[in-house]
């Protein structure tokens, strides 16, 4: 499903029975060949906007997946680049993806050249973040589906706690679907499945686009301590009457 390299839809509906971590760990080997990947265009155009933001020391990439954003980290962090995520299996894939691709940066010199970290990969659960004042930028893709509403204070304190003073948490939030669109539905649809299977089977599996609203995200982030900006991701271009299709998230912890 996807293309040649990706799950199939045995593969998918044994992922989707299973836990949110335990679906993680058997998604991974096949994850970078699914929609489910932050594509690397998204990726870069939060890049863009991060640059004149800098310069950063330490980065922290939460809920890091195959490492797509720690990537980014590991070229815009002078000092250290971090992965966190809860699934075994994706730390390991994103393991494999540095030591495959690594090597090099971005424009083609050895990391040892250009001087750029090393990623590390840490196993732990985002809504107990291990880190006090480490760092001072956090990045996060495609993630926030798996947390519920009432889980927002818990990840979004931790975050707050991981950041020096001064420090940023930045992620790209799309634009919603339009009203009655077939996007729209989907999104109903897949939200509804998945409520449905989360009654009738445990452990759930928690994915859920339509919980991430964006008033009520910059609330949270607020009532953590953040001071909250929008920018839009101009890269992405606009919608038919003029607003971005997507919008990065700039939220400080204050100084």
């Amino acid at each position: 499903m996807f293309s040649p390299q990706g799950p199939g839809l045995r593969e998918l509906a044994v992922q989707a029975m299973s836990s949110t971590e335990r679906g993680y760990d058997l998604l991974a080997p096949k994850f970078d060949h699914t929609p489910f990947r932050t594509p690397d265009h998204v990726v870069a155009a939060v890049g863009e906007e991060l640059r004149p933001l800098g310069p950063f020391r330490a980065g922290l990439d939460v809920c890091c997946g195959t490492g797509a954003g720690t990537a980014l980290l590991a070229r815009h962090c002078a000092e250290r680049a971090v992965g966190v995520d809860f699934s075994a299996g994706m730390l390991a894939v994103a393991r494999e993806n540095f030591d495959r691709d690594g090597s090099a940066s971005a424009n083609g010199r050895g990391r040892e050249e250009t001087g750029a970290p090393v990623p590390r990969w840490v196993r732990a659960d985002a809504l107990a973040l291990p880190f006090v004042g480490a760092f001072d930028l956090a990045v996060s893709f495609g993630a926030f589906g798996h947390f519920r509403p009432a889980e927002r204070p818990a990840l979004f304190g931790g975050v707050y706690r991981s950041l020096r003073p001064g420090g940023l948490f930045a992620f790209p939030v799309p634009a919603p679907p339009p009203v009655g669109s077939a996007a729209y539905w989907t999104v109903w649809a897949f939200d509804g499945a998945m409520r449905l299977r989360n009654l009738l089977r445990r452990p759930e599996f928690v994915m859920y686009y339509r919980t991430f609203r964006l008033p009520e995200v910059l609330r949270d982030l607020e009532r953590a301590g953040f001071r909250t900006e929008l920018a839009p991701l101009t890269r992405l271009g606009t919608l038919p009457g003029g607003a971005p299709r997507a919008r990065l998230v700039l939220a400080r912890r204050p100084s």
